[in-house]
């Protein structure tokens, strides 16, 4: 691949091209250029909109998946374009966390500038070809800190990914045997405003619900891919937390996840959440066929902090739950992830 220059690719003022952050939207797209500032280590420029679509504001604050969005658009484009990898190839995740700070995803009237510092380490080649990485990304709003991000990831040929996954690789096929979307839980319990953006299902459990999986979301689903992405479950493990706080606002300003296992869309899926190390963190697993796919942790922050207001106490929180309506499996109960006999396929 020839190597471009930030003023090839895009100005600051228009959109990274579609294809180098896997988007058929031009709408969808958050990147607008980016820069080589040394060996492996680059700025990359974002705008986010006043509203999004999908991600949409709320409580006054930006959606913090919007960022975990972003940090998902620049894995693909510097693989593109600073490591040579082709277009075709399938970039999976293996691990991804962020860490945002609450008062620096306040909306204004205007596009928020990001300005995101990347280094990439533990780089692997094999045969010459880009075969895995880390980014770790620190990230500035208008000048001042919003939060960072660490992902990792490897990439793979059509041919190879098509050797892992099996029969699933087949995108017709695997579109065509996706179960429809069951039911939603009411939009509000999950934190959203219509009914077609809630990715959760109700189990009749406080703590458990079925993935609700629409491959015709046109945020979700941007473009066909033959199993669950990663994103869906990022929002979903966003949404089982808010659900687990209703009825107080929560803002997942941090997420640590793992990826074990693919999620497929011709079987359900379901996503459970334990109390964490305290009242601020819960720990969650997403699992199919009885094996835990995805594992991790969400921090949440009530958004009346970043508007410099008392948040609800833990004791408001304990009265204000009826006795029996609301208890999360203790930590003991959780299902332990795949060992080392488990063949681990990771995905994007």
């Amino acid at each position: 691949m020839t190597m471009h220059t930030a003023s090839a690719l895009a100005s600051p003022a228009t959109a990274v091209p579609r294809k180098y952050v896997h988007k058929a939207a031009h709408s969808e797209v958050l990147l607008t250029s980016w820069h080589r500032r040394s060996v492996d280590e680059y700025t990359v420029t974002a705008q986010w909109p006043r509203t999004h679509s999908f991600y949409r504001p709320a409580q006054g604050l930006h959606d913090p998946m919007l960022f975990a969005e972003t940090v998902r658009q620049t894995i693909p484009l510097l693989s593109h374009v600073a490591y040579d990898v082709p277009f075709g190839h399938h970039l999976i995740w293996e691990h991804f966390r962020y860490s945002l700070a609450l008062e620096s995803l306040r909306n204004s009237t205007e596009p928020a500038e990001l300005v995101l510092h990347i280094s990439c380490t533990d780089i692997e080649r094999r045969r010459g070809n880009l075969a895995a990485m880390r980014l770790q990304l620190r990230a500035e709003r208008d000048g001042q800190h919003l939060g960072t991000a660490e992902a990792r990831f490897t990439s793979h040929s059509s041919t190879v990914y098509r050797r892992l996954r099996g029969t699933y690789g087949e995108l017709h096929n695997a579109l065509a045997a996706a179960r429809p979307p069951a039911d939603g839980v009411l939009a509000h319990l999950a934190g959203r405003r219509l009914p077609e953006d809630v990715v959760l299902s109700p189990t009749g459990r406080s703590d458990r619900w079925q993935l609700r999986v629409d491959t015709e979301h046109p945020s979700l689903f941007d473009h066909p891919v033959d199993h669950v992405p990663g994103m869906l479950l990022l929002e979903a493990v966003r949404q089982a937390a808010q659900a687990a706080r209703t009825p107080f606002p929560a803002v997942a300003v941090g997420m640590k996840t793992a990826f074990h296992r693919y999620v497929e869309l011709d079987a359900p899926s379901w996503i459970q959440i334990w109390p964490g190390e305290n009242r601020d963190r819960l720990r969650f697993a997403v699992e199919q066929d009885s094996a835990v796919c995805t594992s991790g942790e969400v921090s949440l922050s009530a958004p009346v902090e970043a508007l410099g207001l008392p948040s609800p106490s833990a004791q408001q929180t304990s009265a204000s739950t009826p006795p029996g309506k609301r208890r999360l499996v203790p930590s003991s109960e959780v299902p332990t992830p795949c060992g080392d006999e488990c063949v681990v396929f990771p995905r994007g």
